[in-house]
């Protein structure tokens, strides 16, 4: 499980929402082995006045924020970051410098999904990768 939120100026994302997260969704799953069907996205396009960022970043500057159950490995998470780094960067013209990446793991037992604890699901991957 992946639910991925993306954070950017709805000016500078959302011509590129479309493509942003099939970007996303192809580093998901080969970094981390999830089935293709596996797709929860989420875009924040925001105005100016409510997006602050520092100044060495651009209006491209876009934060990338991945939950996901715990268990896959340090090797698996940087092949993931650098993988959406080099995408990104070459698929949308949008430099590292202006792309923030942050993966969030919680235990299985804090989702609730299709109305059972995540823990309980029966999983048709394995998130030991």
């Amino acid at each position: 499980m992946a639910q991925v939120k993306i954070f950017g100026l709805k000016e500078n994302l959302n011509p590129i929402k479309e493509r942003f997260s099939e970007i996303i969704h192809t580093c998901v799953v080969e970094a981390f082995k999830l089935p293709t069907d596996k797709k929860f996205h989420r875009f924040f396009p925001m105005d100016k006045e409510d997006f602050h960022y520092a100044p060495e970043r651009t209006e491209a500057y876009t934060i990338i924020e991945l939950s996901i159950f715990e268990g896959r490995s340090v090797e698996s998470k940087k092949h993931l970051i650098r993988s959406l780094f080099e995408h990104i960067q070459r698929e949308l013209s949008i430099s590292p410098q202006d792309i923030e990446i942050t993966i969030i793991e919680t235990p299985k037992s804090n989702w609730g999904i299709r109305g059972l604890p995540g823990d309980e699901l029966q999983l048709n991957y394995n998130v030991n990768v």
